[in-house]
């Protein structure tokens, strides 16, 4: 894209009393350009996460990456024992709030297209990605990077978009069973979706930050595969 990024940290009300802090990369243009949500992993908001929200941007989209710890104090850790305590103290129905909020601020900037706002996330931000779209009929297209897949399987009745399922067959946190009851309910449910397994990559396979878990191959054709989802479906 010939267009130069503009960065900014943004602020928006979730709720009566929560203010979410995000990030957000955008092409500095006039024109209404499709939206995408990049959610965290347990990590919290980090350069990782920015980066990847610069990538889309980079593509011609409007790309924000909230702080799912906004209500943990902006918390952002490297030690795995923090990371899990953080993500299980944020209970899913405040973080699905707290994108639903994202989905509502996107909605009111006026270079973005409010017909057009996808969701992708990574490891934690996977699960919520997945999530999202059945509970917020805004989203128009998700592509979760290895999610945890609901169980009852029930939320994925109401599947508002196709989804990109993008999993690691090494992953040694969702299981090939998980993926398999995610097929299965897509069936079941008649909905949209597509599952791209890759062989011997690990869970978190797409932090190039990480060389130990970091898959270049399969990161850069997941990373080709989402680009061409988003806009297939969000043009």
């Amino acid at each position: 894209m010939a267009d130069a990024i503009r960065e900014t940290m943004v602020q928006y009300p979730s709720g009566q009393v929560m203010t979410v802090r995000a990030f957000v990369a955008a092409p500095q243009t006039k024109e209404k350009r499709p939206a995408v949500i990049v959610v965290q992993e347990w990590w919290g908001l980090t350069d990782h996460i920015k980066d990847i929200a610069k990538r889309y941007a980079a593509e011609g989209y409007v790309a924000i990456a909230p702080d799912l710890y906004s209500r943990l104090g902006n918390a952002l850790t490297t030690d795995p024992t923090e990371a899990g305590k953080l993500m299980n103290t944020l209970k899913q129905e405040d973080g699905l709030n707290d994108l639903s909020a994202t989905v509502t601020y996107l909605q009111s900037v006026p270079e973005v297209n409010a017909a057009r706002i996808g969701v992708t996330g990574f490891c934690m931000g996977g699960s919520y990605a997945l999530m999202l779209p059945c509970v917020n009929p805004a989203i128009k297209a998700a592509a979760p990077f290895y999610g945890q897949v609901p169980n009852p399987d029930t939320p994925l009745q109401k599947l508002a978009c196709p989804i990109l399922y993008i999993y690691g067959e090494d992953d040694g946190w969702i299981t090939k069973a998980d993926v398999q009851r995610l097929a299965a309910a897509l069936k079941k449910y008649n909905k949209q979706g597509e599952i791209k397994t890759y062989p011997g990559a690990p869970h978190a396979f797409f932090r190039d930050v990480d060389k130990s878990v970091y898959r270049p191959e399969a990161a850069k054709d997941a990373w080709a595969r989402a680009k061409a989802f988003f806009k297939q479906h969000l043009g």
